[in-house]
């Protein structure tokens, strides 16, 4: 299973510190691994069309007691069907095994879909709802023109009321409506017994469907927890922990579906099984992407939030890790260009790597540096926010009630923003429109996906400003502002299907995210004047 490297690697330097799996650069004995792992998946004609429809593989470069170095290589979820295959390292706990508890109840709760399925397709049931609903839309039928026939009979004895009947006339008329009244009691009880009885006979078999459905759930949960509970994931300190230890602290309090099945888990584990030091880590995909997900074949991807961040976070427990590249103050010493300020608003021009709020991470923002510069503002000061990782214009208010404007006019669609951004390809179409719903990917935030279902609307316009290479220099006009907007318009395949530049989320990392918010126009909150403002990207 410990794979030895095809080419020479002395004169490459280990690292000081273990993979951050959330954010990195692979190791270049990483990037030398995986390579050999493609070349590898490239060979398996049999996995070829399964393959194209896409996978997460990982590669983790480790080191024997004897001082050894190799790596191992791991799959996410199952591949052909099966758990377990010559290359890979096995999984945590082979869930696929035939004659596991997992295949045994999982063919038990089959059974019980099946006889769900047998009772809801079953003909004296399906005839007996096709009775009552019948019966139901005949009821209504009759009842209504009953109450009409009623209505009218109730007018015309008004009428003759009105004409001063005589004592025998006017007993005949309140006869005839009590009469009436009677008749209309006891059709509407007629149906009701008709529709009752029909009704008992139809609960009798959505009651056993029901009892199915409830039994189903109750043995699908406990199969669930079961499950989890074999998922025993070690770390360096030789400590272990079950799946629902693991996440009973978080905001979930329960396992994912597929938790502990991905890449990095499998390795670790496995790792520690064999009493060996983890070196390093990477996960690429491989394939096409998913029609919701941005992911492009071969490219190096940060570990998932949503399943990976609590195994990963106990897993590495007893490692040396890298910091978070996102902790680092990288504009300690950078001061904050300000573009625009009078008593009310002011426009500063964000550097990239820089948080608007402050976030989890305890890192550098604006907002806090706003704090010491404004000390007398009120309010939130922040109208609008930009990625961490986008530089450019953001607007300022110094007081509660300029805040309160400022936003209205950005809820109105009011502000006039312009970004630019340097895009990996050559954009055909001159301009045109991106129209893509976005949301939050549930597993792995901050990671947005494209929605039709659970997406927000989300428009872009664009125009091209110049081609280099293979490259396109582009403005961008976003019409609403969703999260990762410009950034998941530019990637996906439905949008622009070109990543901006040093977009490691949805692309390909480099020095920056080529991404600058360089242009706003609003209306001053106080003064009314028209306010334009720009700063031209430095790329």
């Amino acid at each position: 299973m410990l794979h030895q490297f095809s080419q020479p690697i002395a004169h490459i330097a280990l690292p000081e510190k273990f993979t951050y799996p959330f954010h990195y650069t692979p190791h270049p004995l990483c990037m030398i691994a995986a390579n050999e792992l493609q070349d590898y998946i490239a060979t398996r004609e049999e996995w070829k069309e399964e393959l194209q429809q896409g996978k997460m593989f990982g590669v983790l470069i480790v080191q024997t007691s004897t001082g050894e170095l190799g790596y191992v290589a791991a799959f996410s979820g199952n591949l052909a069907g099966k758990n377990q295959h010559p290359f890979f390292v096995p999984p945590v706990y082979d869930l696929l095994q035939p004659k596991g508890f997992f295949k045994i109840e999982e063919e038990n709760i089959s059974l019980i879909n099946k006889q769900i399925k047998q009772i809801e397709e079953d003909a004296s049931y399906l005839k007996l709802q096709s009775q009552l609903s019948e019966a139901e839309t005949n009821c209504r039928k009759e009842l209504k023109e009953a109450k009409e026939v009623m209505k009218a009979a109730k007018e015309q004895r008004e009428v003759l009321r009105r004409n001063n009947p005589c004592e025998e006339e006017r007993i005949a008329l309140i006869r005839e409506s009590q009469f009436q009244k009677a008749e209309y009691k006891r059709l509407e009880r007629s149906w009701k017994e008709r529709i009752s009885a029909l009704q008992i006979k139809v609960d009798n078999y959505s009651n056993q469907v029901e009892e199915l459905k409830k039994e189903r759930k109750v043995r699908s949960a406990a199969l669930q927890q079961k499950l989890f509970e074999q998922y025993r994931m070690l770390n360096a300190l030789g400590e272990e922990k079950d799946l629902c230890s693991i996440f009973e602290d978080t905001a979930q309090k329960v396992p994912p579906a597929g938790a502990g099945e991905c890449a990095a888990p499998k390795l670790l584990q496995y790792a520690y099984q064999q009493h060996w030091k983890p070196i390093a880590m990477a996960e690429f995909w491989w394939g096409d992407s998913p029609k919701m997900e941005i992911r492009r074949h071969s490219h190096y991807y940060p570990a998932c939030k949503g399943k990976c961040e609590p195994i990963l976070k106990h897993m590495l427990q007893g490692l040396r890790v890298e910091d978070n590249p996102l902790s680092k103050d990288v504009h300690q010493n950078t001061v904050l260009e300000i573009l625009y300020e009078d008593e009310w608003l002011a426009v500063i021009n964000k550097p990239d790597g820089v948080l608007s709020v402050p976030g989890k991470i305890n890192a550098d923002s604006i907002h806090s540096r706003l704090q010491t510069l404004y000390p007398h503002a009120t309010g939130p000061m922040i109208v609008h926010r930009l990625d961490m990782a986008t530089s450019g214009l953001l607007l300022i208010a110094k007081t509660k009630d300029v805040h309160k404007h400022l936003q209205a006019q950005f809820k109105d669609r009011a502000i006039k923003k312009r970004y630019t951004a340097l895009l990996e390809g050559n954009i055909k179409e001159n301009t045109g429109v991106i129209d893509l719903p976005i949301c939050p990917n549930p597993t792995d935030r901050p990671r947005q996906i494209v929605s039709t279902e659970h997406g927000k609307p989300a428009t872009t316009r664009y125009e091209v400003i110049e081609h280099r290479k293979d490259r396109t220099l582009v403005s961008f006009y976003p019409l609403t502002g969703r999260t990762h907007q410009l950034r998941v318009h530019s990637a996906h395949s439905l949008g622009l299907n070109a990543p901006i530049v040093g977009d490691e989320l949805y692309g390909k990392k480099a020095d920056r995210l080529y991404l600058h918010a360089e242009y706003l126009e609003f209306k001053h909150p106080v003064s009314g004047k028209i306010i334009q403002i720009e700063k031209k990207a430095d790329f």
